[in-house]
């Protein structure tokens, strides 16, 4: 079957003045900073990173010194997504043996400062964030070798977090192991429902399957929650190199096949029928690892048992399409303008169909 419903694509820059509707208190920020960060004294600038669909992120600098401000998005939120609290807890943890998360150097939960929580963050530069089309700097898709090394990362970097030490570095607290993918599959399926603005009686039918076929989970260990290409930086002379990897908010523990299964939702490939204008990340450029070759890397690096795989793929598509969702009410509702999200809502009934297709043929 072939969908002819995609978003939009569009490249932004990295950076952008801060849009309209999105701009917090600056100076108050600014007040609240000095003599609780370094270096954060004078005149405070403030521009908005463009990329990124979900939490707000700010270049704040001062003279030649610059941090990363994160907060939630504008208006009500899902329970338990956009944690400032739970992605400064991670980040001040995990940096020390996982130096590709960036480190956090502060939280403000009081809201009265700016209106929402936020954190400060160092700002990583120097690299490129490949979004959905191989950008000039890496051969703009026309290098195999290049297109190769950059998918090829992208695994052994999920890889190696998978094998992080979590009790060790002080994260055991993080999360619940027991029973995560059913709390997942439960989790999810309520937050689409909370944000639903017509009628998908697929998405009810998937829900129900990802309910009656639950796999038992191996070892649990960290987890991003939102694993893909774009929240990645690459060494910008060197993109066989990662500089960082951004957007912990959602940082856990529990079942590592799931963050495996989100990536593998945006891993589209020509078979899927869905065109390249679909594309999430740029998986059809020639020389990209193929799905099944993401599998396999990814199991020889962590050893771990990936029979029931399909399932988890099934669950990233299902997991993906109530988060577009989300984000699709909020404009819908118009808590926010931004016409990037204008055709989310048709992409999340499309990825709901894609994955019910699978369902069909994956055996289980």
């Amino acid at each position: 079957m072939t969908h002819d419903t995609t978003p939009t694509s569009h490249e932004p820059p990295e950076r952008i003045p801060v849009r309209e509707g999105e701009r917090f208190d600056e100076a108050a920020a600014a007040t609240y900073l000095e003599g609780r960060l370094e270096g954060a004294e004078g005149e405070m600038e403030v521009e908005q990173f463009a990329g990124g669909h979900a939490n707000l992120t700010y270049c704040l600098r001062f003279g030649e010194r610059e941090y990363v401000l994160r907060r939630p998005p504008i208006g009500s939120v899902a329970a338990g997504s956009h944690d400032m609290g739970r992605e400064y807890d991670i980040l001040s943890k995990l940096h020390d043996v996982y130096p590709l998360a960036p480190r956090a150097y502060l939280l403000c939960e009081d809201e009265s400062v700016i209106g929402a929580p936020f954190l400060i963050m160092e700002r990583r530069s120097g690299g490129v964030v490949v979004r959905r089309s191989i950008p000039a700097e890496f051969g703009a898709g026309k290098s195999p070798t290049l297109n190769r090394e950059i998918s090829q990362v992208l695994i052994d970097a999920l890889a190696d977090l998978h094998r992080v030490d979590y009790e060790a570095i002080g994260l055991g607290e993080l999360g619940n192991p027991e029973g995560f993918m059913a709390r997942q599959v439960k989790g999810w399926k309520e937050r689409y429902e909370r944000a639903r603005t017509e009628e998908v009686e697929l998405f009810h039918e998937l829900a129900r399957w990802l309910e009656e076929k639950l796999p038992e989970s191996g070892p649990a260990t960290v987890l991003h929650n939102d694993w893909r290409l774009d929240n990645m930086m690459l060494d910008r002379d060197d993109p066989s190199r990662v500089i960082a990897v951004f957007d912990w908010d959602m940082g856990t523990i529990g079942d590592p096949l799931a963050d495996l299964g989100s990536l593998l939702s945006y891993w589209f490939e020509e078979s899927d029928g869905l065109g390249t204008g679909a594309a999430l990340m740029p998986s059809q450029v020639p020389g990209f690892m193929s799905r099944s070759e993401a599998i396999e890397r990814y199991a020889a690096r962590t050893g771990f048992d990936l029979d029931k795989i399909a399932y988890y793929h099934i669950f990233g598509q299902f997991k993906m399409a109530a988060f577009l969702q989300q984000i699709y009410y909020r404009y819908h509702n118009g808590q926010t303008t931004d016409k990037r999200f204008e055709h989310l809502g048709a992409f999340s009934k499309m990825l709901i169909h894609v994955a019910y297709e699978r369902v069909q043929k994956s055996g289980f």
